[in-house]
């Protein structure tokens, strides 16, 4: 319990529009203002998707990647982790129009594991996907964080790590709620981590209304966590959020309330062994 905390934001994902919340960032600049909010409640790492400034529809154009990455370097030391999930990509070159990102060379990308019916879609991860992605992190000195929707998945990545793909230590993001992933429930979270390779790092995240549980429960495990409009947009049951930060302070003060200090973005660095600074 006394480790410190490593606290993720993912402020805007690629599902939730302004309709729903008209805190939800589009822009380059919403997106950047909204991140280092975060990083002044508590935040020490960013995960971000792109949206078309002017519809807010999902977007992968590297221009807004570099963009936005920039941007947060010229106000803040956040780590930033960009999404390669690529999940409206289609085409013959769908891996790597996915690995763009990985080449703009921030401190981590997401690494989707195994293939899953998600919500309206498939969402495809075939396992050329997975070990193409994992050898591009590893030449660009990028760390993965290997994000598992269900058991399976584990024992995928636990492949790429004795193939000697993924370097020590390595850092899982358990997705857990997601239809139709595993569902987000205590016996569940036990369970994933306990499959868990040795020494790994973790962080949980939980969809709507199971993000508050599941947190909790990561910070009395002894595991890292991620909040932000990406996972859930409401503060509590029928009140919206009014700011990615005001999830971030929330989480903040909810571990320092269970005994765990919150760790800077040079503690998290350190923590995850990320020597790449851009």
């Amino acid at each position: 319990m006394e480790k410190k905390i490593i606290i993720t934001v993912a402020v805007t994902g690629s599902r939730p529009t302004k309709e729903m919340n008209p805190a939800v960032p589009y822009t380059p600049k919403e997106i950047v203002d909204a991140a280092v909010e975060c990083h002044k409640a508590g935040a020490a790492i960013v995960h971000i998707h792109v949206r078309n400034p002017k519809t807010g529809q999902p977007d992968f154009k590297v221009g807004l990647f570099k963009e936005v990455l920039e941007g947060f370097r010229e106000r803040c030391d956040m780590m930033v982790n960009l999404t390669t999930s690529g999940l409206l990509l289609e085409g013959t070159d769908v891996i790597s129009q996915r690995l763009q990102p990985v080449y703009l060379k921030p401190d981590l990308c997401s690494l989707d594991l195994g293939s899953i019916n998600f919500r309206d879609r498939v969402f495809i991860n075939p396992p050329e996907w997975a070990e193409a992605a994992a050898k591009c992190m590893r030449d660009n000195v990028v760390k993965p964080e290997l994000e598992v929707f269900d058991v399976g998945h584990i024992y995928q990545a636990g492949d790429l790590i004795q193939k000697g793909l993924i370097d020590d230590p390595p850092h899982f993001q358990l997705c857990m709620g997601i239809k139709w992933g595993i569902e987000a429930s205590p016996e569940n979270l036990l369970f994933m981590k306990s499959k868990l390779p040795p020494d790994s790092l973790w962080s949980v995240l939980g969809v709507g209304k199971a993000q508050l549980p599941m947190i909790t429960m990561a910070i009395l495990l002894g595991g890292n966590v991620r909040v932000g409009f990406e996972d859930n947009i409401y503060f509590k049951k029928g009140v919206l959020a009014s700011s990615n930060a005001q999830m971030v302070e929330m989480a903040a003060d909810l571990a320092e309330r269970l005994g765990r200090q919150v760790a800077t973005p040079a503690e998290a660095r350190r923590i995850l062994g990320i020597k790449n600074v851009g």
